[in-house]
Protein backbone atom coordinates (compact mmCIF):
# COMPACT_ATOMS: atom_id res chain seq x y z
CA UNK A 1 0.00 0.00 0.00
CA UNK A 2 1.62 3.74 -0.89
CA UNK A 3 1.88 6.00 1.49
CA UNK A 4 -0.84 9.30 1.57
CA UNK A 5 -0.58 12.61 3.24
CA UNK A 6 -3.72 14.42 3.08
CA UNK A 7 -2.86 18.25 3.59
CA UNK A 8 -4.20 22.07 3.00
CA UNK A 9 -4.05 22.97 -0.35
CA UNK A 10 -0.77 25.54 -0.85
CA UNK A 11 -1.17 27.66 -3.75
CA UNK A 12 1.25 26.35 -5.77
CA UNK A 13 -1.32 23.30 -5.79
CA UNK A 14 -3.53 24.75 -8.15
CA UNK A 15 -1.74 23.79 -11.14
CA UNK A 16 -2.45 20.29 -9.77
CA UNK A 17 -5.75 20.64 -8.66
CA UNK A 18 -6.85 21.85 -12.20
CA UNK A 19 -4.94 19.00 -13.97
CA UNK A 20 -7.32 16.66 -12.07
CA UNK A 21 -10.17 18.92 -12.62
CA UNK A 22 -9.34 18.95 -16.60
CA UNK A 23 -6.19 18.84 -18.36
CA UNK A 24 -5.01 21.03 -21.45
CA UNK A 25 -2.57 19.59 -24.41
CA UNK A 26 0.41 21.30 -25.58
CA UNK A 27 -1.39 23.09 -28.43
CA UNK A 28 -3.18 24.98 -25.55
CA UNK A 29 -6.79 23.40 -26.23
CA UNK A 30 -8.75 21.88 -23.76
CA UNK A 31 -8.59 17.70 -23.55
CA UNK A 32 -10.17 15.98 -20.94
CA UNK A 33 -9.02 12.71 -20.46
CA UNK A 34 -11.39 10.15 -19.41
CA UNK A 35 -9.97 9.65 -15.92
CA UNK A 36 -10.27 13.60 -14.90
CA UNK A 37 -13.04 14.59 -12.87
CA UNK A 38 -15.41 16.33 -15.55
CA UNK A 39 -15.32 13.87 -18.01
CA UNK A 40 -15.73 11.02 -15.51
CA UNK A 41 -18.85 12.92 -14.22
CA UNK A 42 -19.88 13.79 -17.82
CA UNK A 43 -19.68 17.19 -17.27
CA UNK A 44 -16.94 18.63 -19.43
CA UNK A 45 -18.33 20.75 -21.57
CA UNK A 46 -19.19 23.17 -18.11
CA UNK A 47 -15.60 23.40 -16.91
CA UNK A 48 -14.74 26.91 -17.14
CA UNK A 49 -12.15 27.51 -14.03
CA UNK A 50 -8.57 28.22 -14.90
CA UNK A 51 -5.37 27.97 -13.08
CA UNK A 52 -5.52 31.56 -12.19
CA UNK A 53 -8.98 31.69 -11.10
CA UNK A 54 -8.36 29.23 -8.82
CA UNK A 55 -5.15 30.52 -7.31
CA UNK A 56 -7.23 34.16 -6.71
CA UNK A 57 -10.23 32.73 -5.46
CA UNK A 58 -8.99 30.38 -2.97
CA UNK A 59 -5.62 31.82 -1.66
CA UNK A 60 -6.46 35.61 -1.16
CA UNK A 61 -7.67 37.53 1.75
CA UNK A 62 -11.14 36.24 1.86
CA UNK A 63 -11.36 32.95 -0.22
CA UNK A 64 -14.09 31.50 -1.44
CA UNK A 65 -12.98 27.91 -1.06
CA UNK A 66 -10.54 25.27 0.97
CA UNK A 67 -9.16 22.72 -0.34
CA UNK A 68 -7.28 19.48 0.66
CA UNK A 69 -5.03 17.60 -1.70
CA UNK A 70 -3.96 14.15 -1.56
CA UNK A 71 -0.41 13.25 -1.77
CA UNK A 72 1.26 9.88 -2.41
CA UNK A 73 4.76 10.13 -0.73
CA UNK A 74 7.87 8.66 -2.27
CA UNK A 75 9.63 5.90 -0.91
CA UNK A 76 12.34 6.61 1.60
CA UNK A 77 15.24 7.42 -0.39
CA UNK A 78 14.17 7.56 -4.09
CA UNK A 79 14.48 11.27 -5.21
CA UNK A 80 11.00 11.71 -6.31
CA UNK A 81 8.75 14.24 -5.12
CA UNK A 82 5.43 13.48 -3.58
CA UNK A 83 2.37 13.24 -6.72
CA UNK A 84 -1.06 14.89 -6.14
CA UNK A 85 -3.44 12.35 -6.83
CA UNK A 86 -6.48 13.31 -5.38
CA UNK A 87 -8.48 16.39 -4.06
CA UNK A 88 -11.58 17.64 -1.77
CA UNK A 89 -12.82 21.08 -2.29
CA UNK A 90 -15.16 22.65 0.12
CA UNK A 91 -15.99 25.39 1.45
CA UNK A 92 -18.33 27.21 4.68
CA UNK A 93 -22.34 27.84 4.35
CA UNK A 94 -25.14 28.85 6.57
CA UNK A 95 -28.40 26.88 7.74
CA UNK A 96 -31.08 28.59 8.98
CA UNK A 97 -32.72 25.78 10.72
CA UNK A 98 -28.94 23.95 12.04
CA UNK A 99 -26.33 26.87 11.90
CA UNK A 100 -23.01 26.61 10.28
CA UNK A 101 -22.46 23.98 7.76
CA UNK A 102 -19.41 23.28 5.47
CA UNK A 103 -20.47 22.09 1.50
CA UNK A 104 -17.74 19.45 -0.07
CA UNK A 105 -17.96 20.57 -3.44
CA UNK A 106 -15.60 18.27 -4.94
CA UNK A 107 -13.78 14.95 -4.13
CA UNK A 108 -12.15 13.22 -6.59
CA UNK A 109 -9.01 10.48 -6.20
CA UNK A 110 -7.38 9.18 -9.86
CA UNK A 111 -8.92 5.91 -10.85
CA UNK A 112 -5.39 4.19 -10.23
CA UNK A 113 -5.34 5.09 -6.80
CA UNK A 114 -8.91 4.34 -5.58
CA UNK A 115 -9.78 1.06 -3.42
CA UNK A 116 -6.74 2.47 -1.12
CA UNK A 117 -8.67 4.31 1.30
CA UNK A 118 -7.69 7.95 0.00
CA UNK A 119 -11.39 9.04 -0.67
CA UNK A 120 -12.27 8.35 2.52
CA UNK A 121 -9.66 10.06 4.19
CA UNK A 122 -10.25 13.08 2.72
CA UNK A 123 -13.63 12.76 3.68
CA UNK A 124 -13.04 12.17 7.11
CA UNK A 125 -10.10 15.19 7.23
CA UNK A 126 -13.15 17.54 6.55
CA UNK A 127 -15.47 16.10 8.57
CA UNK A 128 -12.20 17.02 11.55
CA UNK A 129 -12.31 20.75 9.70
CA UNK A 130 -16.27 21.05 10.49
CA UNK A 131 -15.93 19.47 14.23
CA UNK A 132 -13.49 22.03 14.85
CA UNK A 133 -15.17 25.05 13.43
CA UNK A 134 -18.36 24.61 15.05
CA UNK A 135 -20.56 23.25 11.94
CA UNK A 136 -23.36 21.12 13.18
CA UNK A 137 -23.68 19.86 8.77
CA UNK A 138 -21.06 18.39 6.71
CA UNK A 139 -23.24 18.03 3.35
CA UNK A 140 -22.14 16.90 -0.30
CA UNK A 141 -23.77 15.99 -3.69
CA UNK A 142 -23.63 13.21 -5.83
CA UNK A 143 -24.46 12.45 -9.58
CA UNK A 144 -27.85 9.19 -9.23
CA UNK A 145 -25.74 7.36 -11.57
CA UNK A 146 -22.63 7.25 -9.17
CA UNK A 147 -23.54 4.83 -6.62
CA UNK A 148 -19.75 3.56 -6.13
CA UNK A 149 -19.65 7.08 -4.03
CA UNK A 150 -23.26 6.81 -3.26
CA UNK A 151 -22.46 3.58 -1.57
CA UNK A 152 -19.24 4.97 0.37
CA UNK A 153 -20.94 8.24 1.70
CA UNK A 154 -23.70 5.78 3.26
CA UNK A 155 -20.88 3.59 4.60
CA UNK A 156 -19.18 6.34 6.37
CA UNK A 157 -22.35 7.48 7.78
CA UNK A 158 -24.17 10.12 5.55
CA UNK A 159 -27.92 10.18 4.51
CA UNK A 160 -29.22 10.59 1.59
CA UNK A 161 -31.81 13.70 1.53
CA UNK A 162 -33.20 12.68 -1.64
CA UNK A 163 -34.29 9.54 -0.34
CA UNK A 164 -35.24 10.58 3.15
CA UNK A 165 -36.15 14.06 2.82
CA UNK A 166 -37.24 14.31 -1.34
CA UNK A 167 -34.98 17.30 -1.48
CA UNK A 168 -34.06 18.17 -5.31
CA UNK A 169 -31.20 20.68 -6.24
CA UNK A 170 -31.55 24.04 -8.53
CA UNK A 171 -29.04 26.16 -9.78
CA UNK A 172 -29.77 30.10 -11.54
CA UNK A 173 -26.08 30.56 -14.01
CA UNK A 174 -25.42 32.67 -16.87
CA UNK A 175 -28.02 34.45 -18.55
CA UNK A 176 -30.84 33.42 -16.24
CA UNK A 177 -28.71 34.67 -12.89
CA UNK A 178 -28.36 37.83 -14.84
CA UNK A 179 -32.10 38.37 -15.64
CA UNK A 180 -32.92 37.43 -12.36
CA UNK A 181 -30.63 40.40 -10.92
CA UNK A 182 -31.84 42.50 -13.77
CA UNK A 183 -28.75 43.33 -15.17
Amino acid sequence: MVSVRIREAKEGDCGNILRLIRVKSEDGKTRVPAWELAEYEKLSDQVKISEEALRADGFGENPFYHCLVAEILPVPGEPEEPCVVGYGLYYFIYSTWKGRNIYLEDIYVKPKYRGQGIGSKIIKKVAEVAVDKGCSQFRLAVLDWNKRAMNLYKALGAQDLTEAEGWHSFRFEGEAMRKLAGK
